[in-house]
């Protein structure tokens, strides 16, 4: 009895790491197969904008080109991050998007159409500075007399 009790025991234990090992093997296939297929980009450009809700508008649009993994519009910097599947979409269409949406980009003007469609405080100076430096220009003060 006890040697059938210890049979059952080793066959179980058996079956268990065989199943644990496939289930790895499967797992890293997977992840392999996946990460070779992938040829990830990363992009910054200028893009005009406001606020919070020129944001999300902004990053909504990069976000819906099929391929496009992040994008984050930096509202001080005027400028834009965006990683994307080169396989799937290039530079370009992330730039028309965006335009779609009525915002302009480095490199096309935003849709006239949509400009107008865009809330009031959305509605930005087409001559606004893309500041991609992030720096903050000192204001001249030398007039001011103390």
């Amino acid at each position: 009895m006890k040697k059938v009790i210890l049979s059952v025991a080793v066959i179980a234990v058996l079956g268990f790491v065989s199943c644990k090992n496939e289930t790895k093997k499967e797992a890293e296939t997977t992840q392999t197969e996946g990460t070779s297929e992938v040829a990830l980009k990363e992009l910054s450009f200028g893009v005009r904008g406001n606020c919070g809700m020129c944001k999300n508008t902004i990053e909504k649009a990069a976000n819906a080109v099929d391929g496009v993994t992040k994008a984050h519009w930096d509202v001080d910097k005027k400028k834009i991050d965006v990683a994307f599947d080169g396989s799937k979409t290039d530079a370009m269409n992330i730039h028309k998007a965006i335009a779609a949406s009525g915002y302009d980009t480095e490199k096309v003007a935003g849709s006239e159409e949509a400009y107008k469609n865009l809330p009031g405080c959305c509605q930005y100076d087409h001559t606004m500075e893309m500041n991609q430096s992030g720096e903050i220009k000192a204001e001249d003060h030398g007039e001011h007399h103390m």
